[in-house]
């Protein structure tokens, strides 16, 4: 019985430390990081980014999983999300900037006349999806 919680914590642990090194690669790839060393003039500091997003990724998983409390209440939680909020607009710029295959896919296959309705779905699809995962948190 052991024997299989062991083997099922190292298959656990390797395939989160597959995904999660998946995500960073994505985002230095992306050039997130060296498009802030870019725009603060630190770029000799580009290490120590990429070593903070992976701790910050890897800490994360940590206080999620395993309930970690925080000190610091509502003030560390107003810090937090402003600085996940700047980190995520930052990450959508830099998708929406190596993203500009969309225009070249949508000529392509000829969907230009069904733009409107595929962005539509997809919006109603996101608030749809929102709407029941809020509808179960909240006990309806």
């Amino acid at each position: 019985m052991w024997i299989q919680q062991i083997v099922l914590g190292i298959l656990g642990l390797s395939a989160g430390i597959t995904v999660a090194g998946g995500l960073f690669s994505f985002i230095i790839e992306l050039g997130i990081l060296a498009d802030f060393a870019d725009r603060t003039h630190t770029g000799d500091n580009i290490l120590l980014y990429e070593d903070a997003a992976a701790l910050g990724g890897a800490l994360g998983n940590l206080f999620f999983v395993y309930q970690i409390p925080l000190p610091g209440g509502a003030p560390l939680l107003t810090v937090f999300g402003l600085l996940a909020g700047i980190f995520t607009g930052c990450w959508a710029m830099a998708l929406a900037e190596v993203l500009n295959v969309f225009p070249v896919f949508i000529r392509r296959i000829n969907l230009t006349k069904c733009v409107s309705l595929a962005i539509l779905g997809m919006a109603l699809g996101k608030g749809v999806g929102a709407l029941l995962f809020f509808w179960n948190q909240w006990g309806g």
